[in-house]
């Protein structure tokens, strides 16, 4: 369609929506409000995924994880045959990683931890404190203090594993293990304080020892792992395949978070699917509300449409007037929904929204929306495409009525 009709089109359907702008003022609404509610559920969730997902970076997994190949299929039952060195040349390669933030060893090992007649299974990380502090920055210290020193004799607990033994910062703990050489070995360790993640079956279980005392624990000199943070997580995809084509892959394997999140994508899943079927609600209700209106429109303009057939208008020509008019109506509505929803998101986020501790977690907190520019993209095409969707039919009908009974449709 040349440019020059579609603005003298364009001109019409707005000279006809003012002819009603009582009818054309509530379609608008109907389809901001609408807009504005799948921007608010939608913001709340992609926040959600937001914090779940840099929570998780920042608390365990790191963005990636550099291990011997074939470690998280059977380095639980054998951690020894997957052991790292404790200094490599390898480690060099890795900290010239485009958006390289840092690396930090990590030596998981699991056991027994005691306090007077109590007997607890626990699974640890032996970290370098100096190292973890940025990676580990969202592990939430509930009482006492952090490690501070890789070589100081102390020990900090998940929070539920602190509860079960009834351990308080300054007591006294033994950890019992199963070392290197398959003989038990001991350490006596002084609890500095407990901490806190999102995921409260890990705090039930978890306690974080330096990484000196955990080797002397378990008699190695090296490490089960090597954590590597960038600076931001959508560089991560980037600098997994850099690393793959930079270190020998025989020997290393290199795991992005995405991998090892599990109950993170498992929850993302659920909840885009639960997006999902909002959206579709708010689409199918903006469809019936404005088709319900545009076929009010095409009855009471009955005899105008008659008239400009028999002048020789086109039926394409009809229905496309009430297709941008449907446009017109969709593209009000989106772009006050979206003006309107990232006004109220911004508003209710710096009040902030309380939560109720989710399933697996032991704390609540405070949520947020996130209004991006992907989400409010989506929010704008689903106004047009509901609306457009929505002016078909009463379009259709509109040009292809009968001239003769259009033009008698008042008599």
């Amino acid at each position: 369609m040349p440019i020059g009709n579609l603005l003298r089109d364009g001109r019409l359907a707005i000279r006809n929506l003012q002819r009603n702008p009582r009818r054309t003022l509530v379609a608008v609404f109907t389809v901001a409000f609408g807009i504005m509610a799948f921007l608010l559920a939608g913001g709340f969730i992609e926040f959600i995924f937001q914090d779940m997902r840099e929570t998780t970076i920042h608390s365990q997994l790191g963005h990636i994880q550099i291990v011997r190949p074939g470690y998280f299929e059977k380095g639980i039952a054998d951690p020894y045959a997957f052991l790292l060195p404790g200094e490599s040349p390898e480690q060099r390669k890795v900290e010239k990683t485009p958006g390289f933030a840092s690396l930090a060893p990590r030596l998981a090992f699991s056991g027994l931890i005691s306090r007077g007649e109590t007997t607890v299974a626990f699974i640890g990380d032996g970290v370098d404190p100096e190292r973890e502090r940025l990676l580990s920055s969202s592990i939430n210290i509930v009482s006492g203090r952090d490690l501070t020193s890789a070589k100081e004799s102390a020990t900090v607990l998940g929070e539920g594993l602190a509860k079960s033994m009834g351990a308080q910062p300054g007591d006294t703990v033994v950890l019992l293990a199963t070392a290197a050489n398959g003989g038990v070995s001991a350490v006596e360790v002084k609890v500095a304080g407990t901490f806190a993640t999102t995921s409260k079956e890990y705090d039930d279980r978890a306690l974080r020892l330096p990484l000196s005392i955990a080797r002397k624990l378990m008699k190695v000199d090296g490490a089960t792992s090597w954590v590597v943070l960038l600076d931001r997580t959508a560089l991560t995809a980037a600098a997994a395949t850099y690393l793959r084509g930079t270190l020998d892959t025989r020997e290393l394997e290199v795991v992005p978070w995405t991998t090892l999140a599990d109950f993170y994508n498992k929850t993302v899943a659920l909840f885009s699917k639960q997006v999902s079927v909002v959206k579709y609600i708010i689409g199918l209700l903006i469809i019936l509300t404005i088709s319900n209106t545009q076929t009010m429109c095409v009855l009471e303009r009955t005899t105008e449409i008659g008239t400009s057939l028999a002048i020789g208008l086109r039926s394409r020509q009809v229905m496309g007037m009430f297709i941008i008019e449907g446009l017109l109506v969709g593209l009000l509505g989106g772009l006050l929904g979206v003006t309107l929803g990232y006004a109220l998101a911004l508003s209710i986020s710096a009040i902030g929204i309380p939560m109720p501790p989710p399933p697996g977690m032991a704390h609540g907190f405070i949520g947020q929306i996130l209004v991006n520019p992907s989400l409010a993209a989506e929010a704008f095409v689903l106004a047009l495409m509901a609306t457009l969707i929505a002016s078909i039919m009463p379009a259709w009908k509109a040009s292809r009525m009968n001239i003769v009974d259009a033009l008698r449709h008042n008599q």
